[in-house]
């Protein structure tokens, strides 16, 4: 019986000293996973002064205003409903403003993936 009391004491101990604080920095734009979309067709950009841009396909980025953003993917994803977008947002930026794009492809429906750097 005393093993028993033993095991369930060592077993809680070590179960509790496992667990990860909440209060811990971490560097989310670092990846190590190498898995890639098959079709991005578009691309949003947030730089480091929370300034958006927008690229279709392979064209060059261009500056958009946060409010036109969700009409523009909205407009996209009319054309091509399998469309994907990649968020490329600046480690630097508010939380916020990576939460905006996940919110709009949350409300739509549309499928994202955020890009890191390995």
């Amino acid at each position: 019986m005393t093993d028993l009391i033993f095991l369930l004491l060592v077993f809680f101990v070590l179960a509790s000293t496992m667990s990860v604080p909440n209060d811990i920095k971490i560097n989310l734009p670092q990846s190590k996973a190498s898995t890639n979309t098959r079709q991005v067709v578009a691309k949003v950009y947030i730089d480091n002064l929370g300034v958006y841009s927008v690229a279709v396909g392979k064209a060059k980025p261009q500056e958009i205003d946060p409010e036109m953003l969700e009409p523009f993917l909205e407009n996209l994803q009319a054309q091509d409903s399998t469309m994907y977008i990649a968020l490329h947002a600046d480690e630097d930026i508010a939380y916020k403003e990576v939460v905006r794009v996940l919110d709009i492809a949350n409300e739509n429906h549309m499928k994202l993936v955020v890009a890191t750097k390995k």
